[in-house]
């Protein structure tokens, strides 16, 4: 085989589409950009993001500073006053909460504050409460649980632990500078009496 005898294979290329060389062709008369107006122009290309003339979308949109933060925990609130409704002895949870009125969600998570006083002692089970909230109830004989897991906080430990390795690896060289400093000074007091002797 020589190489004037290698030929593309069938369908592989393909004539350019010649415009303007009568109807017959598919592309005659207005050459496929259709009737009169800029798209049928020499250099009637608009660039990418324009709209017409009308405020485009990457100028209507918010270019303030700061963000959104998508891992942001919305809780629903509710105070200890509000808790009054509840009889002696109750177990107030997300169940209970939503059948008073006092809740309108049961995916959302519950939090507890410390606004106003309970005088019923009630076993309270929710995801999370403020510090106040929890003195409060412990006063008054209520019983506080929350359901969600607490995260556990090992970095800052791992920190301090090497902080404390490496102040112990610098003491040893501070002990071997000084011990022949020390060393230096006997042998010539050694010398000096030597050569009084003398």
């Amino acid at each position: 085989m020589y190489e004037q005898d290698l030929k593309p294979n069938k369908g592989a290329k393909q004539r350019k589409q010649r415009v303007g060389r009568g109807d017959g062709s598919g592309r005659g008369n207005y050459s496929g950009r259709g009737m009169n107006g800029q798209s049928c122009r020499s250099g009637g290309k608009r660039r990418p993001g324009f709209e017409g003339g009308q405020t485009p979308l990457y100028q209507k949109m918010p270019k303030l500073k700061g963000f959104k933060n998508p891992n942001r925990v919305e809780y629903q609130i509710v105070n200890l006053s509000s808790l009054d409704i509840f009889n002696d002895g109750d177990t107030v949870d997300i169940n209970s909460l939503l059948a008073k009125g006092l809740i309108k969600s049961k995916v959302k998570p519950i939090k507890l504050l410390g606004n106003g006083e309970v005088t019923k002692k009630l076993t309270i089970k929710v995801d999370t409460a403020s510090k106040s909230a929890i003195e409060k109830a412990e006063k008054s004989g209520i019983t506080v649980e929350i359901t969600a897991p607490k995260k556990p906080k090992t970095e800052k430990k791992e920190k301090s632990k090497k902080k404390g390795a490496k102040a112990n690896k610098t003491e040893p060289k501070n002990d071997k500078e000084e011990t022949p400093i020390k060393e230096d000074k006997e042998d010539k007091k050694e010398d000096t009496e030597s050569t009084e002797g003398k």
